[in-house]
């Protein structure tokens, strides 16, 4: 099979979104920060919420954004400089969201993919994304549990989609992120189930006083 141009700019693009989107910002914070590698401690994940949890709130809220912003960048650019090809956005917005949940750099393990699939539907579903993030909030708020808010947000996405009467491919893809979303979820889910699950009130409380060392913090607790 020949491949055309096009077809080889997609590759390319799409290796460089995976490979954007590997990088384990959560990590690298971690380390520069507190001198520490993130995935020892706290549930071991490279995400905002751990980082929150083991650093502080504030390096907590950077790790979100560096993820999310790393979803946003290359699926704004194939949006912006494409030929508005469906099956392409498809491949690249994959592409981005495999790349921070099997980071090449992390021997294909990584984050859990929330914040960068945030990143990835404010480029291309920010009306959706808005009511998403509110449901989202709402869910935290009121369960006390970041991952439960995280596992119905993400399954909330596609189904609006679907009401909505959006593209066939893009629900098929929503519905795929999300389920990929549940698999590194997995973990929480069983503890959820078994009323073993950390509420995000008492790590927010736990951050608030490590916020200004966090260093000194995690050496205490070696």
């Amino acid at each position: 099979m020949n491949l055309s141009s096009s077809h080889i700019s997609l590759l390319l693009f799409s290796l460089a979104a995976y490979l954007l989107c590997s990088m384990p910002f959560g990590m690298l914070l971690s380390r520069k920060v507190a001198g520490i590698d993130i995935t020892r401690k706290g549930s071991g994940n490279v995400g905002a919420t751990n980082v929150a949890r083991i650093l502080g709130f504030k390096w907590g809220i950077l790790t979100l954004l560096l993820d999310a912003l790393k979803g946003f960048i290359p699926v704004y650019l194939f949006r912006s400089f494409s030929s508005g090809s469906e099956i392409g956005l498809a491949v690249v917005v994959m592409a981005s969201l495999l790349g921070h949940q099997f980071s090449i750099f992390k021997r294909f393990r990584g984050g859990k993919g929330v914040a960068t699939a945030l990143g990835i539907y404010v480029a291309i579903l920010p009306g959706y994304t808005l009511m998403v993030v509110l449901f989202f909030v709402l869910t935290v708020y009121f369960s006390g549990y970041v991952s439960l808010g995280s596992i119905l947000s993400a399954t909330l996405m596609p189904f609006l989609l679907l009401l909505s009467g959006e593209p066939k491919l893009s629900i098929i893809t929503a519905f795929v992120m999300a389920t990929l979303i549940w698999v590194k979820h997995k973990e929480n889910i069983e503890r959820l189930f078994r009323g073993q699950e950390r509420g995000w009130r008492k790590a927010f409380k736990r951050s608030a006083g490590q916020e200004d060392d966090p260093v000194r913090h995690q050496n205490k607790n070696e």
